[in-house]
């Protein structure tokens, strides 16, 4: 390896720190949701939006996420920034259901060729030069740079939306084609490259066959996945619905965003500093710990007067297990299957979303969404419970991470 490309592999580093500001400053991230109900939609048609995102999420996440492997990281990444661009153009010009959705069908394409794609490009550029040791930490300040932009996004986001909903998605639509032209900048790692085969459907095949293979011999692979992106379910579905509940509360807009901005805040700081927790403590103590967190914070999320505050909590415990869970993954997947592997965890997320989210939508709107906050909780005491019993019971194996 020359020198040169080492600097481009590390220089991918620090480009995607910026890249993860540009791709999280999402102005709608806070107000699509109102503005699908200033549309006309009900809740339970907004949870059918959100499901119709996660059914085609579920159905395309792993072939997307064996592009990234097969025909690079960048490109995948590329494609997605190209798609979300594509998808805010369809959502701005929509006026019914179907447009909508069709909308929505872009953006979890979109969603799916970076999942999986943006983490293995960073991992296997650190691990070409030497570095992957460095990994917790440099994920810990992109956290940074993601919820600054989120903070940024969701205050300037709720104050658009006051003046016009459509404004937002003006603004989000310029951004999102700087990302798209930033997204080139990137060099692609060579590090386990795969083999093509003549047979485009044969390569697929066998790819997905061995990254099963990896994670049938690898149990706490797919233990670790499950722990995060079941409480990524829940965290997610309350981050959207809190807007409607704050709203019918009585907040502005700009008030929702100062919420959920601060949240963003929080965890971006615990990300940052999570990585000091792990030279501190092993995987099975923050992982005896994380569940019992997780079930606090959802069950202060269901008492009146305080979702404020419960959502801030919330997110510091978020960012704390995605970049410490994500570590531990990473660091248990080979390179070659990498993406596909953690397209599998996204494939995971999704199912439970197509699920649960019009689930909560609909009690919502029968009962009211403190009703719906209550249900949760429930959920979450029972899985995460489960979750961390396990943990307990087989703890000497999370020592070996």
């Amino acid at each position: 390896m020359t020198k040169t490309t080492e600097n481009k592999l590390r220089g991918n580093v620090k480009k995607n720190y910026f890249y993860a500001f540009l791709s999280n400053f999402n102005l709608t991230q806070g107000v699509w949701m109102l503005y699908l109900a200033y549309r006309g939609l009900s809740l339970f048609e907004i949870g059918i939006m959100e499901s119709i995102f996660h059914i085609t999420s579920f159905t395309m996440e792993v072939p997307t996420g064996m592009i990234a492997d097969l025909y690079g990281r960048k490109t995948s990444r590329v494609i997605g920034r190209i798609l979300a661009v594509v998808s805010t153009l369809i959502m701005l010009q929509s006026t019914n259901l179907v447009f909508f959705a069709v909308s929505f069908i872009f953006s979890a394409l979109s969603y799916n060729m970076e999942s999986g794609a943006g983490d293995a490009l960073i991992y296997d550029s650190l691990k070409v030069i030497g570095e992957e040791n460095d990994y917790m930490k440099i994920t810990g300040r992109r956290e940074i740079f993601y919820q600054l932009a989120s903070t940024g996004a969701l205050l300037i986001g709720g104050y658009l939306a006051t003046i016009d909903y459509l404004l937002v998605y003006k603004f989000a639509l310029v951004i999102g084609v700087l990302t798209v032209l930033q997204t080139f900048s990137f060099t692609e790692p060579e590090y386990g490259k795969i083999t093509h085969e003549k047979n485009g459907f044969r390569t697929m095949a066998k790819q997905l066959k061995t990254s099963v293979g990896v994670l049938l011999a690898d149990k706490k692979i797919g233990f670790l996945i499950v722990v995060v992106e079941v409480f990524s379910l829940y965290f997610t579905t309350e981050f959207f619905y809190v807007q409607n509940l704050m709203k019918l509360a009585g907040h502005t807009e700009f008030e929702i965003g100062i919420t959920l901005a601060t949240g963003a805040l929080g965890g971006a700081f615990m990300a940052s500093r999570v990585h000091k927790f792990d030279e501190k403590y092993s995987p099975d103590q923050l992982l005896r710990a994380f569940p019992i967190l997780g079930i606090l914070g959802f069950w202060l999320m269901a008492v009146p007067g305080i979702t404020w505050f419960a959502f801030i909590f919330l997110s510091l415990i978020e960012g704390m297990m995605f970049v410490s869970i994500s570590d531990y993954i990473n660091r248990l997947i080979p390179s070659e299957q990498r993406a596909t592997i953690l397209s599998f965890q996204s494939m995971l997320f999704s199912i439970l979303m197509i699920v649960l989210f019009p689930l909560v939508g609909k009690i919502g709107d029968l009962f009211g969404l403190g009703r719906a906050f209550f249900i949760i909780a429930i959920f979450a005491t029972v899985t995460l419970g489960i979750l961390q019993y396990m943990v307990v019971t087989n703890a000497s194996k999370f020592k070996l991470l």
